[in-house]
């Protein structure tokens, strides 16, 4: 099995692999290019996007600077607006529904390496899918960390650290982020 399947399967994986580095540098480079696109030429960064990202629906803005790992495991649904200073460890998938509000300075990551020092020293790491439902606002400065599930209707409070799945309509936030009160319609 390729290091590249073991990544997608949540298995420990070398961080050094020749495959996963150039991937990684592919992508950078591809994170320059679509920060140095005028904020006005919007056709210009829709055509980055569909070659940087796995799937996008419509009426997508990420403002720059924008950081990810591989890009192609991102994919994002229709109507997200993403503020400054967007990263994004996607070396699983990150799946965004429609209507997503993402605050300056977020972090979403899918990539850990182990408690262990022995396997950390080996440079191992696992990766486990992010997915965020609709209708979701992520306050600035927050994380959500690996293996994460967001239901729909949801907000995050800015400065959460998320590090469980947070249900259907609800207000979390908090170090580690908790549900804090039910949104009702």
């Amino acid at each position: 099995m390729s290091e590249l399947e073991k990544m997608k399967k949540g298995e420990l994986f070398f961080l050094g692999d020749e495959v996963f580095t150039k991937r990684k540098q592919h992508y950078k480079k591809l994170c320059l290019e679509y920060d140095a696109i005028p904020k006005s030429d919007e056709e210009a960064r829709n055509n980055k996007m569909k070659e940087m990202l796995g799937g996008y629906g419509e009426h997508v803005y990420i403002q720059p600077p924008f950081n990810f790992d591989h890009g192609q495991n991102i994919y994002l649904g229709s109507h997200v607006f993403a503020n400054y200073n967007l990263t994004v460890l996607d070396i699983n998938d990150v799946i965004v529904g429609d209507n997503v509000l993402i605050g300056p300075d977020v972090g979403i990551y899918t990539i850990n390496h182990p408690i262990n020092a022995k396997a950390r020293n080996k440079g191992l790491g696992q990766a486990f899918p992010v997915h965020i439902g609709n209708d979701v606002w992520i306050g600035g400065h927050s994380t959500i960390v690996p293996g994460v599930t967001i239901g729909s209707n949801v907000v995050i409070a800015a400065g959460a650290v998320v590090t469980k799945d947070i249900p259907d309509n609800v207000v979390a936030g908090g170090v580690p982020a908790t549900v804090i009160k039910p949104i009702e319609d």
